[in-house]
């Protein structure tokens, strides 16, 4: 954006009315009853909005004039001057304007690299430095979003512990047992003759039997039923929410016919 003195507006034009009467203020520091200057000239963009004050410091028989951008200045119409944060000294240091000067981004860049590296000094206020441009300024478009978070907490507890239940139980055990029993036969020798000689009688033979018998043998012994196995699984669902949001959109206004040229 190339920029203009307050000569190539027309008379018509309220922004150039206003601060037209600016010109030839004396220029004071801020604070000082020193004048360092006077303004010669205004410095505008190409919707009129003011941008710099020429400053003429007056120090050769032409002087030497520099740049101060409008917002390091302050006017009083009541003193009739203009009021800057800036020391005879410091506004020396400062590249010197003329007319040839092409008043393009690339110097005004160059410009405000200078204010903040030389101008600034220790124990002086730099705010006045930190200068904004009319033409790049920047305006911030917010909106709400749903931002999801996870919270864990104990929702419960579970207890796990045994205990004992009792029953009668019956089992049945055949037994067995042995009993004697004296039967009389009939034998095909019973009615042959027996030689005396072949005969032995004898008192007191006796037969031997041992007789057996089974007794029940029953008893508790604990066996292992069945086993238990006890853990925690982690089951995933989703939980969804419905919240209403905003945003912000950019509206653009316009009066007269600027070109307006929105690049996203």
């Amino acid at each position: 954006m190339t920029l203009q003195t307050i000569d190539g507006f027309g008379p018509n034009n309220r922004q150039t009315f206003t601060v037209n009467n600016i010109k030839r203020m004396s220029v004071y520091p801020q604070g000082i009853d020193e004048k360092i200057g006077t303004v010669s000239d205004i410095l505008l963009d190409d919707r009129g909005q003011l941008r710099y004050l020429v400053l003429d410091l007056g120090m050769q028989i032409f002087g030497k004039k520099i740049l101060l951008p409008a917002s390091c200045a302050r006017v009083s119409h009541k003193t009739n001057r203009v009021y800057v944060e800036l020391t005879r000294k410091q506004a020396e240091a400062l590249p010197e304007y003329n007319e040839r000067t092409v008043l393009d981004n690339q110097y005004e860049e160059k410009l405000r690299a200078v204010y903040r590296t030389q101008v600034a000094q220790p124990g002086v206020s730099t705010s006045m430095y930190k200068m904004n441009e009319q033409g790049s300024q920047t305006l911030r478009l917010y909106e709400e979003r749903l931002v999801a978070n996870k919270n864990r907490f104990k929702a419960g507890e579970v207890a796990i512990s045994k205990r004992i239940e009792t029953e009668t139980a019956r089992v049945s055990v055949p037994i067995e047992k042995e009993r004697v029993v004296i039967e009389q036969v009939t034998s095909a020798h019973t009615s042959k003759p027996v030689a005396l000689g072949e005969v032995d009688f004898t008192a007191g033979e006796v037969v031997h039997l041992e007789v057996y018998e089974e007794t029940s043998d029953i008893h508790k012994q604990a066996f292992v039923r069945q086993e238990i196995r006890v853990k925690k699984l982690v089951e995933e669902q989703t939980v969804e929410a419905q919240e209403m949001l905003r945003r912000e959109e950019l509206e653009i206004n316009t009066e007269g016919h600027p070109v307006v040229e929105r690049v996203d």
